[in-house]
């Protein structure tokens, strides 16, 4: 067995951080929009979408920073263990054990009698 230096971080997911910040940009948007008197002219519909060009942006940013930041902590406390990494070869004509329960099902037997259907169509 080979053994190896790697490093574990916990690493914030920044599609989570983005659509986060984007929906609370589209609140603050709809708050500030609901605060301040609408212009007759131009209706609250308008503005709350001109103001969203600005919202969004804003909340995309925000939290694109926020996933940036915990990310540099997340690299600052990162920890470095020893792994070890085998090297698993099947002989030739000898099926994966793994892929050999997907086939036979659990324990070795076909999969048909592993999962039983009743008359009806359903296990």
């Amino acid at each position: 067995m080979a053994e190896t230096e790697v490093s574990i971080r916990r690493a914030p997911r920044y599609a989570r951080f983005l659509l986060t910040g984007a929906a609370l940009g589209v609140i603050a948007t709809l708050v500030a929009t609901s605060v301040v008197p609408v212009d007759p002219n131009v209706g609250f519909g308008a503005m709350f979408g001109y103001l969203l060009l600005y919202g969004v942006p804003i909340g995309l940013g925000l939290g694109a920073g926020t996933a940036v930041l915990l990310d540099r902590r997340a690299t600052r406390r990162a920890a470095t263990v020893i792994a070890g990494k085998m090297n698993v070869q099947a002989q030739p004509g000898e099926r994966n054990p793994a892929q050999r329960e997907l086939q036979d099902g659990p324990g070795g037997r076909p999969a048909a009698e592993a999962h039983p259907q009743s008359d009806d169509g359903q296990s």
